[in-house]
C-alpha cells in the first residue's frame, strides 16, 4: 500500500474555497483521497471577477486547453504546475454555473483531442458528452436521520433493501423520465407501504449508453443528467432520509468504457488503464480496467467513493463486480491474462486497493456500509483487514441466490431429490456477513421474472413466489429485492419500459405485495429474525418427528428476553397435516405469518393463528408442536407477537 505524507492545505489553492462553498461537514480523509477538492471545475472569484477555476491531471500532455461555451470553444491555455504532480490549471473569468466545457489535450505526439473532465460535477444530457460547471450547494434537512444512522445501520438491525433502476421504475404519463425529486417522493411512499428499510440505486453516475444500466461510466463525479441536477439527486436522498429510509449507491470501480471523451488514453497515454490488454481490457464487458497499481488511480477511485458519501449523503456503497477485480484471469481464456509476480491469478494491486478503499471509507464514515458483490469463494471478504480480510462490511451471498433459484425452478415433484441445494447455504451462512440478493441480474436476458421461474399454473406460481420470499426472509442474512418482485412482475425486466403497475389491480399480485409488506413488518418487529443475521447463535435446525424431504424447519433466535421464531417451509404443492416439531417446553406459539392465508391469495389453510406445545416427547425434546403446513407455503411461529409499531 502506497502511503504518502499529508499535503498542506496551502498547496491545494482550491481546497478552502470548496469547503466554504459547500455546506457539507468537514471530510476526515487524507488530502490525496480528496482530489475532487482540487481537480475539476470550481466556481470562484479572483480579483473581484467571478469565474471558474479548472484543474486536471494530465501528466504526459504537451499542452492542455479549456474549451467551452464561455470562450466559443476556441480554447484557453492551462498552466502546468511543474511540481511533478502532472496537474494543469486555469482560472477563467465569466465561466459560470451551467456552462459546458471540455479539455483539449495535445499529446506528445499526434493531433489534439477533447476529453470530458474526469472530476466534473455535472455533464451534458447524453448523447452530448461535454462536462458542465456545477455547484454542490444544497440545504439538507436530514439531520435526524444522519444523527441516528449509526444506530439504525448497526449490524444487529433489520436491513431490507429495495433495488431500483431509476429510468424504468416509473415514468411520466408521456413516457419521459421522472426527475430525481419526483422519484424520491414516489419511492418514499412506496417503501413506506412495503416496509423496506433501504433503497439501493443502480449506478447514477453519468453514462453515455442508457442500455448499460449505468455500469459503463464516463462521469464518475456527475449524477446522470437524464434525471436532473446534482441538487435534484441530493433532494431524492434527503426525501428518503426524512421518511426514515437509508439509501445505498451501486458503485462501479471495476471497469470503464472506451468512449473517445472518457478516461481511456486520457492524455495520449494509458493513464487510468493498463497498456497491456491482457491486464487492461475486459473481454466480457468490452471495457477498460483500472490500473490499481498506480497510486493516482487508487486516489481517484477512493476519492470518488468518499465524494458520493460526503456530498450526497449516501448510506453505503454496493461495490460492483469485485470478483472481476480480484482475479487476473476473470472471464479470460488461457493466454489472455498475465499471472502475478508469484505466478498466481490474484490481482495483488486490486486487493491492496480494496483494503485501502475500505480503510479510508470506514475511517471517514464509520456508520455506512461497504457491500461487495463478490461471486467467488475468496475468503474473508467481509472480515477486518487485520484478520486478513478485504475489509468490506457485507458480501452478497451469490451461492444462496444461485442454489435457491435453481431449486425453485424445478418441478414440484422433483424437488425432494434436491433438498441439499436449499440446505447448503446454511453450512456457510456465518462465514461472511451475508446479504441475500434477488437482483436485477436474475430477471433479464431470457432468465424470466421471479414469477415466471415458478413451475405450475398461475396460482402455483404466485404461491411459489410467496414461498420463495418467506424462505428468504426467514434465512439468516440481510435482504435485497429488485423492483417488481414485490408484486410478482410477470414480464422480465427491460430498461426501456416501466414495471407493470397495473398488476396491482389483480388480487393475486396484490396478495404478493401484501405478503412482502408483512414479511418486512415481521422482520423489523421480531428481533429473532434480524438480530443475529451474522452470528450462528441466532440459528438452529428444528427437530422433526419424521424427515420430510420437501420441508425445511429451522429456528431463528434472539435470546431469552426477545424470543424465538420457528420457520416452516413446504416446497411442494401438497399440504402436510400433522407435522410434529420438537420444542423444549410448554407454551403458546402464535402463527404470526402464513403465506397461504386468503389475504395473500392463498387457499386459507393454516393453524387458526395459534399452536400449543403438548407434553409429548419429539425429536429429543420434551414437548411437541403439531402443525398444518399448507401447500407451497411458509409459516412463521413466534413465542411473542409482532409489536404494533412495526
Amino acid at each position: 500500500m502506497n502511503v504518502r505524507a499529508a499535503t498542506d492545505a496551502n498547496s491545494v489553492p482550491l481546497l478552502r474555497r470548496t469547503l466554504v462553498q459547500t455546506p457539507a461537514p468537514a471530510l476526515h480523509a487524507a488530502p490525496h483521497h480528496r482530489v475532487f477538492e482540487a481537480l475539476g471545475a470550481h466556481l470562484d472569484t479572483r480579483d473581484g471577477k467571478a469565474g471558474t477555476a479548472f484543474c486536471v491531471w494530465a501528466p504526459n500532455a504537451r499542452q492542455v486547453d479549456v474549451v467551452g461555451d464561455f470562450n466559443g470553444w476556441s480554447g484557453q491555455p492551462m498552466h502546468s504546475h511543474n511540481d511533478g504532480s502532472g496537474r494543469w490549471s486555469a482560472f477563467i473569468p465569466g465561466a459560470a454555473e451551467g456552462n459546458c466545457y471540455k479539455y483539449r489535450i495535445t499529446p506528445q505526439q499526434g493531433m489534439a483531442f477533447e476529453k470530458a473532465d474526469p472530476v466534473a460535477f455535472a455533464a451534458e444530457l447524453p448523447p452530448r458528452t461535454a462536462s458542465r460547471i456545477a455547484s454542490l450547494e444544497y440545504r439538507w434537512n436530514d439531520g435526524d436521520w444522519m444523527a441516528a444512522r449509526a444506530r439504525r445501520q448497526a449490524m444487529d438491525q433489520p436491513m431490507s433493501v429495495y433495488e431500483v433502476h431509476l429510468g424504468s421504475w416509473q415514468r411520466a404519463e408521456d413516457g419521459s423520465f421522472l426527475d430525481y425529486r419526483e422519484i424520491g417522493h414516489r419511492l418514499a411512499a412506496h417503501c413506506e407501504a412495503m416496509g423496506f428499510t433501504h433503497v439501493e440505486l443502480m449506478p447514477v453516475a453519468e453514462h453515455p449508453f442508457y442500455g448499460s444500466w449505468g455500469y459503463q461510466i464516463t462521469g464518475y463525479f456527475a449524477p446522470s443528467s437524464r434525471y436532473g441536477s446534482p441538487q435534484d439527486l441530493m433532494c431524492l436522498v434527503d426525501t428518503l432520509h426524512q421518511r426514515g429510509f437509508g439509501v445505498l449507491l451501486d458503485w462501479v470501480p471495476s471497469h470503464f468504457p472506451s468512449d473517445a471523451h472518457s478516461l481511456g488514453a486520457f492524455d495520449g497515454t494509458h493513464l487510468y488503464e493498463h497498456a497491456d490488454p491482457r491486464l487492461g481490457f475486459h473481454p466480457q464487458w468490452n471495457s477498460l480496467i483500472f490500473n490499481y497499481g498506480r497510486y493516482e488511480v487508487r486516489d481517484f477511485l477512493i476519492a470518488n467513493a468518499l465524494f458520493w458519501l460526503q456530498y450526497y449523503h449516501f448510506d453505503g456503497l454496493r461495490v460492483d463486480a469485485v470478483a472481476s477485480m480480484l482475479y487476473l484471469d476473470f472471464a479470460r481464456e488461457d493466454g489472455q491474462w498475465l499471472p502475478n509476480e508469484h505466478g498466481g491469478n490474484e490481482n495483488l494491486p486490486a486487493v491492496a486497493f480494496m483494503r485501502e478503499l475500505n480503510t479510508a471509507v470506514y475511517r471517514a464514515f464509520p456508520d455506512i456500509h461497504m457491500i461487495a458483490e463478490e461471486s467467488s469463494s475468496w475468503a474473508n471478504v467481509s472480515r477486518p483487514i487485520e484478520m486478513g480480510g478485504l475489509g468490506f462490511g457485507m458480501k452478497w451471498n451469490m451461492g444462496w441466490m444461485n442454489d435457491t433459484l435453481r431449486y425453485v425452478e424445478r418441478p414440484h415433484f422433483y424437488r425432494e431429490y434436491h433438498q441439499d441445494e436449499l440446505k447448503f447455504s446454511f453450512w456457510y451462512a456465518f462465514n461472511e456477513n451475508f446479504m441475500l440478493p434477488l437482483s436485477h441480474d436474475e430477471v433479464v436476458y431470457g432468465k424470466g421474472s421471479l414469477f415466471e421461474k415458478q413451475p405450475g399454473d398461475d396460482w402455483q406460481r404466485a404461491a411459489g413466489l410467496r414461498n420463495l420470499f418467506g424462505f428468504m426472509w426467514g434465512h439468516p442474512g440481510k435482504k435485497m429485492l429488485f423492483m417488481g418482485g414485490e408484486f410478482g412482475q410477470v414480464q422480465e425486466w427491460h430498461h426501456e419500459r416501466t414495471l407493470d403497475w397495473h398488476l396491482w389491480a389483480q388480487p393475486q399480485h396484490a396478495g404478493i405485495a401484501r405478503w412482502v409488506a408483512d414479511l418486512n413488518r415481521a422482520y423489523r418487529g421480531l428481533p429473532a429474525l434480524h438480530r443475529h443475521d451474522f452470528d450462528a447463535k441466532g440459528f438452529s435446525w428444528a427437530s422433526l418427528e419424521h424427515e420430510q424431504r420437501t420441508v425445511l424447519a429451522f429456528w431463528r433466535h434472539a435470546g431469552h428476553a426477545d424470543g424465538n421464531v420457528l420457520v416452516l417451509c413446504n416446497f411442494t404443492a401438497a399440504p402436510i397435516e400433522g407435522l410434529r416439531i420438537g420444542v423444549k417446553g410448554e407454551g403458546h406459539w402464535r402463527e404470526v405469518l402464513n403465506s397461504d392465508a386468503s389475504v395473500y391469495g392463498g387457499s386459507g389453510m393454516g393453524n387458526l393463528g395459534n399452536v400449543w406445545a403438548e407434553p409429548q416427547p419429539c425429536g429429543g425434546c420434551s414437548h411437541r408442536l403439531t402443525v398444518t403446513l399448507p401447500p407451497l407455503a411458509v409459516v412463521f411461529l413466534s413465542d411473542r407477537p409482532i409489536p404494533a409499531s412495526h
